[in-house]
């Protein structure tokens, strides 16, 4: 389980971000240090720490033209989905994680009958929310940009009939696997069929990696329906464990991110970087 201190990391990395955007020139490690009120030595060991590389190789990491980049060198969904021996009819391959879907019954009765358990966590994305059923994880959602409040109605109205109970002992062990290397959380989630082919999709894709809306709709068998595909990115109830953040717009630009762009682009870069370290 990631400690506090990652929390405080990814903090400064979002207000790294700021400072990026705002500059008109790529900046160096005293100008970004400085820039955040840190000493140059501190925030190169916050960085090394948190990702695992330069302070200035993770600044190219954040701009948009490496999404662009990966996007071009990467291989298409549909290669990634075959080479993973992904079914064309929308089943859920175990790659890292164990799925249980919810009948459609569960879904139809909008929770009722069932007790859903959270707690609150550090993550390397700041505080992240995590539900569960007793089966696995039926929700995650990040805090740091939208807040509490809203990640919390934000879960809780997809089960509005629901007991939620504060329980995070309940949750944790599996929010520990989520972030951990090879991590294996149970999830107990529902989604329409098309809505599961685009999410088998978007697990096909490699860490690191990045894909677009409209090859996500055409490993999901629908190549006109990009948009479709990006309402079921944004329907994707455990974030991070299905990751939608490595979905970005043809164009190479990071489009509208569930829980805040901001967040999305630490992701991307984390994963690229370790992928890199």
């Amino acid at each position: 389980m990631e400690t506090d201190a990652d929390a405080y990391h990814y903090h400064v990395i979002r207000r790294a971000l700021d400072a990026i955007d705002a500059a008109e020139r790529e900046l160096s490690l005293e100008d970004l240090a400085a820039r955040l009120g840190m000493s140059a030595a501190h925030f190169q060991r916050v960085f090394s720490r948190w990702v695992g590389v330069s302070p200035k190789r993770y600044q190219q990491y954040l701009a948009l033209g490496h999404a662009r980049a990966r996007l071009a060198a990467g291989a298409s969904v549909a290669e990634a989905a075959e080479a993973a021996g992904l079914s064309g009819g929308g089943r859920l391959h175990d790659l890292f994680l164990r799925w249980e879907a919810m009948r459609p019954g569960d879904h139809a009765r909008r929770g009722a009958g069932l007790t859903l358990r959270y707690g609150w966590f550090p993550s390397p994305f700041g505080e992240v929310l995590a539900m569960g059923t007793e089966h696995g994880l039926c929700g995650l959602a990040f805090a740091a940009e939208v807040g509490r409040e809203a990640a919390f109605a934000d879960l809780a109205a997809r089960w509005p009939e629901a007991r939620l109970e504060p329980a995070p002992e309940a949750v944790a062990d599996w929010v520990a696997a989520a972030f951990a290397p090879g991590g294996r959380p149970a999830l107990h989630v529902f989604g329409a069929p098309f809505q599961i082919k685009v999410w088998e999709a978007l697990l096909a894709v490699p860490s690191g990696q990045v894909t677009t809306y409209g090859a996500l709709a055409a490993a999901a068998g629908a190549p006109a329906g990009a948009r479709a595909a990006g309402a079921a990115v944004g329907r994707n109830p455990v974030a991070w464990l299905i990751p939608c953040h490595r979905a970005i717009a043809a164009s190479g630009r990071l489009t509208g991110y569930h829980w805040g762009l901001p967040v999305k682009r630490a992701m991307l870069a984390w994963e690229a970087a370790r992928a890199e370290a």
